[in-house]
């Protein structure tokens, strides 16, 4: 077998710095004034000393009042037996000082006794005090004219370069920002779809052998912070190919045809670096679905996609680019797009669950100390629903929390405080409630968890607070044994249940309603309104979906059209309203039946403002209920 031959590398040439306005202004000013400073001294000494007439210089020379007379060419320089300024005259042009001053009737004797100096001015020093009043203000004019001419041209320049690609370029050869499989975790579908293209860019022979065609382009859907740009840049560090790097965003200017062309660069430059990887992200930036009355033909967002789309499957074929795009609204991107060809591997990355979570906080973890008391898969186990990037804040922020206290390493409250720090918010200590308020405070979450904990089909609670955190003013954390992918009709009608429980606490307690439950009973009307028009769990409307979730894409924006009629309406309404009436029944079932158990949580939350899970099922067990337990 051969050995591969080692591939030319084309260096980028630098494009010229253009200077600043504002640069170039300072320059200028710069430049008057040293000009200026020139000419002072060229020509300011002629304004300062008083200039006589000929005639004058004569009857002072004849009166004997002159010390000196120094000739340089024309002019003269008179000095004063008494002490005084210098005065400046002119001579004849031509005749000898002497003998002008003998026409004027200057005596022998007394001409004698006044002392002439002839100076001779150097080539330079005359020509310079001739010409400097004319040449002078000429050389301003001249730099002004050519720094207005080199602004202009740095303006053109940068005009053109309006059509080269932005994209960065991280190098195969750069080991500080080279990402590999290794330091992703998770993911495990997404990865073994995606080494198919690390095999074929390392070895496309095996490939083109056996009539394969790797996909031209790799879209990676998923929702936000879940690993699709660390997954794109694995990929090229995994293959050691150049790897370009854009926005979506980065593609459209104010100029028509600015994006196409920008598309092109792009395409050409990793053709010429070939095999390599383009990454776009957030492609639905310029590849929603074209058509929808904005713009016209002429748009030029869809003058970028058109580009977009002739460069992965045009008339010149292209097998050593490879396009990886990601998105988190794929609904909305153009079929254009997503046919054989162009982006027809479409790569779907999860959440992360619990074993996942614990592997991506290993490696958050290697660089930072911890103490022995840390517990990566408690925290995991805390953590449903959080993405990778919010467990990257997690760590950080555990980092940070035990940096604020001087100490060296982090502990497992630094994360377990961390973990509500990224749900809800940091803590407002500022925010101290009322003796009533807090007592309010207090029966509302205890209500929530009394609830959850007596319901079968609710999650168990693991921490009940009445520490203001973010726009709350207490919270109560429920999280399941073990991450769910599909919920049922009961396990909804008790999360509502759940929910009512600190409005019906409230209720029950002090006969009054507070703004306190405005957040929960938002929550438990979208989820009843859900449960009736997306999931089919209404038995009078039945199995129909009438909302959905993204709706369609109209002037950039997913618009819900209503598609039923004011009697379905008006039915699904009576639904959601019976849903969450019985859900109420349920609650306060519960809470009237346990009101000695809700008082109690509600008194010791009002002592200790925090109950952990172990001391909140210890005061369950106490009044005689049983805290749930992982199933086997």
């Amino acid at each position: 077998m051969s050995k591969p031959q080692k591939k030319q590398v084309k260096r980028k040439k630098k494009t010229p710095k253009i200077p600043s306005f504002s640069s170039n202004m300072l320059t200028a000013i710069a430049g008057i004034f040293f000009l200026m400073a020139v000419f002072t001294v060229f020509i300011g000494d002629s304004t300062q000393k008083e200039e006589i007439a000929l005639s004058q210089v004569a009857l002072d020379v004849s009166a004997g009042i002159v010390e000196s007379i120094e000739v340089s060419g024309d002019n003269l320089t008179i000095s004063y037996l008494e002490e005084g300024e210098d005065k400046i005259s002119k001579k004849e042009v031509g005749t000898a000082i002497t003998e002008t001053l003998s026409n004027y009737g200057v005596p022998k004797e007394k001409l004698v006794a006044v002392t002439i100096d002839i100076t001779r001015e150097s080539g330079f020093g005359f020509w310079l005090r001739t010409l400097g009043p004319f040449l002078i203000p000429l050389i301003f004019i001249v730099f002004l004219f050519w720094m207005i001419t080199r602004q202009v041209k740095g303006a053109g320049m940068q005009a053109m370069s309006f059509g080269q690609s932005k994209a960065r370029i991280i190098d195969p050869g750069d080991k500080n920002q080279s990402v590999t499989f290794k330091d992703v975790a998770g993911a495990a579908e997404a990865k073994e779809e995606l080494i198919e293209v690390v095999d074929f860019l390392k070895s496309p022979k095996k490939f083109l052998d056996i009539g394969a065609r790797i996909p031209k382009g790799i879209l990676l859907m998923g929702a936000p912070g879940t690993g699709k740009t660390l997954l794109a840049r694995a990929v090229a560090g995994e293959a050691g190919v150049p790897f370009f790097t854009i926005s979506g965003s980065e593609f459209v200017e104010m100029f028509v045809g600015v994006g196409a062309s920008r598309v092109r660069d792009l395409f050409k430059q990793a053709k010429q670096r070939a095999p390599a990887i383009i990454f776009i992200d957030e492609i639905d930036a310029v590849g929603r679905s074209r058509g929808t009355g904005m713009g016209g033909g002429n748009d030029e967002r869809e003058q970028t996609l058109n580009q977009i789309l002739v460069e992965m499957d045009g008339f010149e074929p292209n097998n050593k680019v490879i396009v990886i795009a990601a998105t988190n609204r794929p609904d909305v991107l153009d079929p254009a797009l997503l046919r054989p060809g162009r982006f027809d591997r479409r790569v779907t990355i999860d959440l992360p669950d619990r074993k996942d979570r614990e592997a991506i906080l290993k490696i958050h973890a290697r660089k930072k100390p911890f103490h022995n008391d840390v517990n990566l898969s408690v925290i995991a186990e805390r953590t449903p629903g959080f993405s990778g990037a919010d467990l990257q804040s997690l760590m950080n922020e555990g980092a940070i929390l035990a940096a604020r206290e001087n100490r060296k390493t982090i502990t497992q409250y630094d994360l377990i405080r961390s973990v509500e720090k990224v749900m809800l918010g940091p803590e407002r200590k500022s925010h101290i409630l009322s003796p009533k308020e807090k007592r309010i405070t207090a029966y509302h979450e205890a209500g929530h968890a009394l609830v959850a904990s007596v319901l079968e089909h609710s999650d168990p609670v693991h921490k009940i607070s009445i520490i203001s955190r973010g726009r709350a003013a207490g919270y109560t954390l429920n999280l399941p044994f073990e991450d769910k992918k599909m919920h049922s009709k009961k396990e909804f009608h008790d999360d509502i249940a759940v929910t009512l429980g600190g409005y019906v606490a409230e209720e029950m307690i002090f006969g009054d309603l507070t703004t306190g439950p405005s957040n929960d009973l938002q929550v438990l009307t979208n989820l009843a309104r859900n449960m009736v028009t997306k999931w089919g769990m209404s038995k009078k409307v039945g199995p129909v979906a009438l909302e959905s979730d993204g709706g369609k894409p109209i002037f950039g924006t997913g618009v819900n059209p209503k598609e039923y009629s004011e009697e379905i309406s008006s039915l699904i309404d009576g639904e959601v309203s019976k849903i969450i009436t019985g859900a109420k029944k349920v609650a306060k079932k519960v809470l009237t039946k346990h009101k000695d158990v809700l008082i109690a949580i509600a008194e010791e939350l009002i002592e200790v403002e925090t109950l952990e899970r172990k001391e909140f099922e210890d005061i369950l067990i106490a009044n005689g209920i049983t805290p749930k337990k992982k199933e086997e």
